[in-house]
C-alpha cells in the first residue's frame, strides 16, 4: 500500500482572503537554471504536481500555488514558481506574501529584507515588526495608453501595462464593482479579454494580455479606489491583485498623478486593501506593495496513483 502514495507537505496562507499554497516538501526535482527555464520544466514534464495541489479536488480556481527552488541568482534568498488553476505564473504579489510568512514559519525569512528570484525577475520581500509585508516589485511600466476595445455596443477605454504580468487597466469603470455583481462583472471581463486577442491588442512581443482589471471609486473612507481584477483563469481576485495594483501605480506616476513615496490606497472587490507607492531608480518605476499575510493550515497532500483523480481534474 505504501509504495503507491506519495506525500507533499504545503502550507496554506491568505493576503487580504486571496490564498496561496507552498510546497515545501515532495514536489518534483525541477533541476537547475534559470527560474523561468525551471518553470518551463515544470509545465514541460511536471504539470501533473500543478493540477494535484491547486486543482479540484484538493484546490480551487481561487487558489495560487508555489514552489520553492534554490535561486539561480547568488544574491537570492529563495527562488520561487507560482502556479494556479489556469497555468503558470511569472509572479504573484499576493503569493510573495503568503510565501514570507511561510518561509518565517518553517524559519527561513525574519524581521528585514530579502531578495527572491521569480522567472519575472528579483523582487525584494520585507517583513517588518508590525506583522506588515512589503513587495518590491519587479520595474513596471505603461505599454499602451487610452486603448479603446468595445463589447456588446459598449467601448471600455484602458491601459496596457507590465507589472510581472500584463493588465488591462479600464480606469473609469461607470458600474457597480460589489460581490453581488460578480458574475456579472466576470463575464464582462472576460469578454474586454477575448475582444482585446481579438483585436490582437498584447503586450509586448505579442506576449497575451491575462488581467483585466476594473477601477471605481472606492467603498471605504480611507481607500483612493475600489477594483475588481479577473484573473488568468475563470475567477476574479478577492484580494486587490499586487500586479494590477503595480500596474495602476506605474500608470499614475506616469501621469504625474503619484508622487515618489505617496501612498495610493487599492479597495479590492470584497474591502480588503492593499497600501501601494513607487520609487524611481534610474528611470525605472519600482512599485512596492504593503499588506498582511496569515497562515490558516499546514497538511500533507496525499497522492495515490489507485485514485483516479489523484492528479487533479483536468
Amino acid at each position: 500500500m505504501g509504495t503507491s502514495l506519495r506525500m507533499m507537505r504545503v502550507i496554506d496562507s491568505h493576503t487580504a482572503a486571496q490564498p496561496t499554497r507552498v510546497i515545501v516538501d515532495g514536489g518534483p526535482d525541477l533541476g537547475v537554471g534559470s527560474l523561468a527555464e525551471r518553470r518551463d520544466r515544470f509545465r514541460a514534464h511536471f504539470d501533473r504536481f500543478r493540477t494535484a495541489i491547486v486543482g479540484e479536488p484538493r484546490g480551487s480556481d481561487t487558489l495560487v500555488g508555489a514552489i520553492l527552488c534554490k535561486a539561480s541568482d547568488p544574491s537570492c534568498a529563495e527562488g520561487v514558481i507560482f502556479f494556479d488553476s489556469a497555468g503558470y505564473l511569472d509572479i504573484s504579489i499576493h503569493g510573495m506574501m503568503g510565501l514570507a510568512v511561510t518561509l518565517d514559519y518553517i524559519g527561513r525569512l525574519g524581521i528585514g529584507e530579502e531578495r527572491i528570484e521569480t522567472p519575472a525577475g528579483v523582487v525584494t520581500l520585507g517583513m517588518h515588526p508590525n506583522g506588515d509585508i512589503t513587495v518590491r516589485n519587479v520595474p513596471s511600466y505603461r505599454f499602451q495608453k487610452d486603448v479603446s476595445v468595445t463589447v456588446d455596443g459598449t467601448t471600455f477605454v484602458g491601459d496596457v501595462a507590465w507589472s510581472g504580468s500584463w493588465s488591462f487597466l479600464v480606469n473609469d469603470f461607470r458600474e457597480e464593482l460589489s460581490v453581488a455583481r460578480a458574475e456579472r462583472l466576470t463575464d464582462l471581463a472576460r469578454s474586454i479579454r477575448r475582444a482585446l486577442a481579438r483585436n490582437r491588442i498584447t503586450g509586448s512581443g505579442d506576449e497575451e494580455i491575462t488581467d483585466i482589471a476594473l477601477f471605481g471609486p472606492p467603498q471605504r473612507r480611507d481607500a483612493n479606489s475600489r477594483n475588481f481584477v479577473l484573473r488568468s483563469g475563470k475567477t476574479f481576485r478577492r484580494s486587490p491583485s499586487g500586479t494590477a495594483t503595480s500596474a495602476k501605480l506605474a500608470c499614475l506616476y506616469a501621469d504625474g498623478k503619484l508622487a515618489e513615496g505617496q501612498t495610493w490606497r487599492q479597495e479590492s472587490i470584497i474591502g480588503t486593501v492593499f497600501d501601494g507607492s513607487v520609487k524611481v531608480v534610474d528611470g525605472a518605476i519600482l512599485p512596492t506593495i504593503r499588506s498582511t499575510a496569515h497562515l490558516i493550515a499546514e497538511s500533507v497532500l496525499i497522492v495515490d496513483e489507485r485514485d483516479p483523480y489523484c492528479w487533479g481534474l483536468s
